[in-house]
Order: C-alpha cells, then sequence, then structure tokens
C-alpha cells in the first residue's frame, strides 16, 4: 500500500474524492491505496463471503460484506470482508442496503497481500477493535496462519487444526487449515 499524497487532506475531502480501483483509505490524514487483488487473495476473499453469508444470510443473523467503505474514528478503511450483525446494518427506509457505513462492522477480516505492510493492515483491524468491532481475522497466505484479534486481548495465532473463533451468533465452524484448503483448487 502507498501513500498517494503527501497534504494531510480532511476526512470530508477525501471522501468527496472519486473511488480508485482498487479502493483507497484515509488513515491518519493520508490516503492509501489498496494493492490490486490477486489469485490466492480473490481465491480466499470469495470463499470466506460465501461460506459466512451461506450460513447466516437466510436467517438474517449476519451478512457479510466484500471490500465495504467504512467510515468510524477518522478514518475510512476498506476491509477485504466487512461482516456486520443484521440488526447493526444500517438499512434505509425502504429496507435497501445504504451505500456509507459509518460504523465499524462486527467482524473485520484482512487477507495480506504481497504489496502490503503487514503492520499498516494490523492497524486497520487494531482500529476496527478500538471502534466497537467483536473479532479480527488477519489471513497470511504465506505461512498459513490466522492472526485472532479480539477486544481486549491478546493476539492469538493459529495454524492448522486450530479452531477459528466466529461471531457466537453465526453457526459456523472452520479451521484454519480447512481455510488455507480454497486454495488447492488444481487438485
Amino acid at each position: 500500500m502507498n501513500s498517494t499524497t503527501t497534504q494531510k487532506p480532511s476526512l470530508e475531502e477525501f471522501l468527496k474524492l472519486p473511488e480508485t480501483k482498487p479502493a483507497s483509505e484515509y488513515i491518519n490524514g493520508e490516503i492509501w491505496q489498496k494493492p490490486m487483488p490477486k489469485g490466492r487473495h480473490s481465491r480466499l476473499q470469495g470463499k470466506l463471503i460465501e461460506v459466512i453469508n451461506q450460513v447466516s444470510e437466510a436467517q438474517k443473523i449476519a451478512y457479510g460484506f466484500p471490500e465495504l467503505r467504512c467510515t468510524f474514528g477518522n478514518r475510512s478503511i476498506v476491509p477485504d470482508l466487512a461482516v456486520f450483525q443484521w440488526k447493526r446494518i444500517p438499512f434505509t427506509i425502504n429496507g435497501d442496503v445504504p451505500d456509507n457505513f459509518q460504523i465499524p462492522p462486527d467482524w473485520t477480516i484482512e487477507i495480506l497481500s504481497p504489496e502490503q505492510k503487514p503492520n499498516k493492515v494490523i492497524g486497520d483491524i487494531l482500529h476496527c477493535l478500538q471502534y466497537g468491532s467483536r473479532l479480527g481475522w488477519f489471513l497470511d497466505p504465506d505461512d498459513f496462519s490466522i492472526l485472532i484479534f479480539l477486544p481486549e486481548k491478546q493476539p492469538a495465532l493459529l495454524q492448522g487444526e486450530d479452531s477459528l473463533p466466529v461471531l457466537h451468533e453465526i453457526p459456523l465452524t472452520l479451521t484454519v487449515n480447512q481455510v488455507f484448503a480454497w486454495l488447492k483448487m488444481g487438485t
């Protein structure tokens, strides 16, 4: 992720700018463009969204959004996956999904890309937790590990057959190996 400007625009100025592809984020007064997702990132992101929504959408428990801009706490970030409890989704008066989310997700998931700096990505997860997120995952496809973040607890590094925590209301059981096995499409 690279800083795209040396000026320090306000959050309001940033939000008036046209969207970029890939998305840009506003962090500590600077604009950072996320790297273009590559194969492993896209596969893990797609499967996680599919699995989470498969067990939670029909029952209106929660919903996972890919690349959703979330603006709160003087930042505007775009988690790889932002999972919201159904009752916290700020639906419009007509019941539609809104364009703007100005609250943190309940569960934020980031997948490290080769061009990303881990501390910047972890910083986004910590920001979410500071403002009310209940769970954060940081996936590293290079070493097949997932760093787990929970409020007021030390991060935990999970690998292999370790069970992954999910939001308690989502009926989902996964291990680290199950998640990374999704990368084996050609065998």
